[in-house]
C-alpha cells in the first residue's frame, strides 16, 4: 500500500518526501480531531473503579 502511494505521488524525491509528511500529518490530525473524538463515548474507558 505504501509502495502504490509513492509511485503515484508526483514530483522528484525530495518533493514526494514533503508530500508523503504532509499526507501522513493530515491523516494523524483528521484521526485526532474527528475519528477519536467521535469514537470516544463508544469505547468502555469511562467505567473506571478503584479498589478501597
Amino acid at each position: 500500500m505504501y509502495g502504490w502511494i509513492w509511485r503515484h505521488l508526483p514530483g522528484p524525491t525530495p518533493v514526494r518526501v514533503l508530500e508523503a509528511l504532509v499526507l501522513a500529518l493530515a491523516i494523524i490530525a483528521l484521526l485526532m480531531f474527528v475519528v477519536f473524538p467521535w469514537a470516544e463515548p463508544l469505547l468502555p474507558f469511562n467505567n473506571v473503579t478503584t479498589p478501597s
